[in-house]
């Protein structure tokens, strides 16, 4: 019996490197199989890859937002801001209903965020622009442009960072700029600068109350042109005419002049009479000639 023992491990070791060998030998096939042409393998083979379902791939969520707004004239910086303003041919402040970014002729003016455009001609002060519709009933503005883009219509749906005109100086403007103007559902002027570079995720995240509200301070503006509608108050403006506002009518200034001629008339028939005789010429010797008053 104690001779049996090393047979036995002998033959368990060998069994053991069979089924380890064969293991192998089966790994070595299936990825043979894997990496073979189709048409080199055999149809069990084709049949069991066809039926393999692939692992699923776990793409990351983006985040919805509401609305995100762009720069309209991407890399400029706004120079006049959203408030109250006086312009140099103006007797008093009055509301910047927007910002101006100034921008060589030409430059490109882009959509702000996705929406229909509703309006694109010229209108009075703004000239060339166009208006923009946007999520929650906002409207965007862009104004004084020296050109629209060809395909730029009402009812056209645009994108944010579409090209829709070019910088120009249209309208009542001091020199090439974009007006840009933000108003809300009710067309109420919002200041730009609260939603420029950013997004919002919800109708309740946009700051619309806030960006309604501005400083009682008015800012004085300096300008380099002058607009040609705008010279003549300029010259009124610095060379300033004293008119004096009438105090009586036409019909009254008229009875007054009347009355006066008659006092006039009344003085002269008072001063012929001298001591009761009438002046009647002057005699050569220099003194009147009169005769007795009948």
């Amino acid at each position: 019996m104690q001779a049996r023992k090393p047979i036995l491990k002998k033959r368990v070791l060998a069994e053991a490197g069979i089924v380890v060998a064969a293991g192998l030998s089966a790994v070595a096939v299936a990825h043979a199989s894997l990496i073979l042409p189709a048409s080199m393998r055999t149809p069990s083979e084709v049949a069991r890859l066809t039926k393999a379902v692939p692992a699923p791939v776990a793409r990351p969520a983006e985040d919805e937002v509401l609305i995100a707004f762009e720069e309209p004239v991407p890399g400029r910086a706004i120079v006049s801001p959203f408030g109250l303003r006086q312009l140099p041919w103006e007797g008093n402040g009055r509301l910047h209903e927007g910002v101006d970014i100034s921008a060589d002729s030409g430059v490109p003016v882009v959509a702000v965020a996705d929406g229909v455009i509703v309006e694109a001609g010229t209108k009075g002060g703004y000239g060339r622009f166009v208006a923009v519709r946007h999520a929650e009933r906002l409207t965007t503005y862009y104004a004084h442009l020296g050109s629209i883009g060809a395909d730029v219509k009402p009812g056209v749906a645009v994108k944010g960072g579409d090209p829709i005109g070019r910088i120009g100086s249209t309208g009542v403007s001091t020199g090439p700029h974009l007006h840009f103007e933000i108003r809300d559902a009710h067309r109420r002027p919002l200041d730009p600068a609260m939603f420029l570079g950013k997004a919002f995720a919800e109708a309740g995240d946009l700051p619309l109350d806030k960006a309604k509200r501005y400083s009682g301070r008015v800012r004085m503006a300096y300008v380099s042109f002058i607009p040609e509608s705008k010279r003549a108050l300029m010259d009124a403006k610095n060379n300033p005419t004293i008119v004096v506002r009438r105090a009586t009518t036409d019909a009254q200034d008229l009875a007054a002049a009347e009355r006066n001629l008659q006092n006039q008339a009344r003085a002269a028939a008072r001063q012929e009479k001298i001591d009761g005789l009438r002046e009647l010429s002057i005699g050569p010797d220099g003194r009147p000639r009169a005769q007795l008053a009948l």
